[in-house]
């Protein structure tokens, strides 16, 4: 199956990561796209994202806020009477 790659700086970085790497193009590609995946599924989640950021800054998750509102404070902010 044919790879038709149409963007100047794509096809460059291909070229010069192949280069660097010793491998053909082809093999350049799938290698930039294995560990393009494996660094997303690698990646914290949202919720380890703000885990990390309440110890940065010190924040404590009490009890209370971990509580969802209830259907009515939502419904207060999106009232259109208000």
């Amino acid at each position: 199956m044919a790879l038709n790659v149409n963007n100047q700086e794509a096809d460059a970085l291909t070229r010069k990561f192949a280069k660097m790497t010793g491998v053909s193009i082809t093999d350049a590609i799938v290698i930039a796209m294995k560990e393009a995946i494996e660094r997303r599924r690698n990646a914290e989640t949202p919720l380890e994202t703000a885990r990390r950021l309440r110890e940065k800054h010190g924040i404590a998750l009490s009890d209370t806020a971990r509580e969802p509102l209830p259907r009515e404070a939502f419904d207060e902010m999106w009232d259109e009477q208000s």
